[in-house]
């Protein structure tokens, strides 16, 4: 649905469901998430899930799979809407951990900024990243959010706190971006 240089970001299929289970039970991919604490999360679960969601009917709503290299790497989407704000917050997660580093968060990450500001007319955009994170706090920065408040000491994640980094970028200034 929304495409890029190399990345494209489309409905989650049943078929991508294995190896998005497979990311959820990394811990790695988890705690790089801030999967606080981290679960485990079995296949049949996760298919009883997107099952319920899918007999609704409907469209998928702003939840999308990551797909590179004609390979799901990943997910990413908008949630916790307000519509008298008109923001939203955006999450994403690359799983497959060859793509970490490369640049395709980033481009996940400006197409889902274009879609949120051009498509769905918010008018800011913001997140929630653990300060450890260190390599996503920096694609986000490349992307144009500026850190907008920390919690300190506020999320427990891998046997120490962290301190927890709100992020955010006003319709204005992602228009400014080339």
């Amino acid at each position: 649905m929304l495409q890029g240089p190399r990345v494209r970001l489309r409905s989650i299929a049943r078929d991508d469901l294995p190896r998005l289970c497979e990311f959820n039970n990394d811990l790695a991919v988890e705690l790089a998430g801030g999967g606080d604490p981290p679960f485990p999360q079995s296949l049949a679960r996760l298919q009883a899930e997107f099952d319920q969601d899918a007999a609704k009917g409907g469209r998928d709503g702003t939840k999308f799979a990551i797909e590179a290299d004609g390979k799901c790497i990943g997910s990413c989407g908008s949630f916790n809407t307000n519509a008298a704000a008109q923001t939203c917050e955006l999450g994403i997660g690359i799983g497959d951990k060859e793509y970490w580093s490369r640049g395709y968060g980033r481009e996940s990450i400006r197409l889902l900024l274009a879609y949120a500001f051009k498509h769905l007319n918010y008018r800011k955009v913001w997140l929630r990243v653990n300060a450890a994170n260190e390599r996503a706090i920096r694609a986000y920065r490349a992307c144009g959010l500026a850190e907008e408040g920390r919690q300190r000491a506020h999320v427990w994640s891998d046997g120490a706190y962290d301190d927890l980094v709100l992020m955010g970028i006003l319709r204005e200034e992602w228009r400014e971006k080339p």
